[in-house]
């Protein structure tokens, strides 16, 4: 009998998984406001510290990384990448938004607003326009010689182009080289390839990237809302 209640329950459990409903990601975000005027510094830490320590507490890293990615995607209002992520980690959205999700084996996972979008009193930080070209100039060294080739890229906007690398690059500095070709700044760059966000230290080399495949590469300008106001 105790053999047959624990099979039975097994059963139970695995039925509700199975048919949990699955929602299409919908063109939405949610709305929230700070405590506080948050710069875009601000929310980017705000968000890496989430992301790199949701992780630890439940869940499997690799749903995690899944939805990292999906979230970056939708906020750019890319839905077709982001479902992708989203069916390719086979994870559930019962109500078709990222703020709670599902794996495979039942694990429930829990988006914040604000890793989902920026908040309503979002603040530019300014940069003195004299300062600009300079530092510009200082996130451009020349480059070492390296045997390169012609990596694929493909911005989020549709356009595809290619940029000189090695297998010996670093994100960081393939992000360098897209800012010099296309003027998008390396702070508002996104890379992801397989649907696994690369970090900035992460080289080539150490991806599997071969010469003919695509990199997926979402960028993210941020637009605030409201600005401070002086009283």
């Amino acid at each position: 009998l105790g053999s047959c209640t624990v099979y039975s329950t097994m059963t139970t459990m695995t039925t509700t998984i199975i048919l949990r409903r699955n929602e299409p990601l919908k063109k939405e975000c949610p709305k929230w406001k700070s405590e506080y005027p948050m710069t875009e510094g601000q929310l980017r830490s705000k968000r890496d510290e989430f992301w790199d320590t949701a992780p630890a507490f439940d869940g499997r890293k690799e749903i995690w990384d899944a939805l990292r990615a999906a979230a970056v995607a939708a906020e750019v209002n890319n839905l077709e990448l982001a479902q992708a992520i989203v069916d390719g980690a086979c994870i559930t959205l019962p109500h078709g938004t990222l703020t709670e999700g599902y794996d495979e084996l039942g694990n429930r996972y829990q988006l914040p607003a604000y890793t989902l979008a920026p908040p309503t009193n979002l603040i530019t930080e300014c940069t003195n326009e004299s300062q600009a070209p300079n530092l510009k100039e200082q996130k451009k060294p020349p480059p070492p010689p390296k045997e390169e080739f012609q990596l694929r890229v493909r911005l989020s906007c549709g356009k595809d182009l290619r940029i000189s690398a090695s297998m010996s690059d670093s994100i960081s500095q393939l992000k360098t080289a897209l800012e010099g070709q296309e003027d998008i700044e390396a702070a508002h760059q996104r890379w992801f390839f397989a649907g696994k966000l690369l970090t900035d230290k992460t080289r080539l080399q150490d991806t599997k990237i071969q010469k003919d495949f695509v990199v997926q590469v979402i960028v993210n300008n941020y637009s605030p809302v409201t600005k401070l106001i002086p009283n």
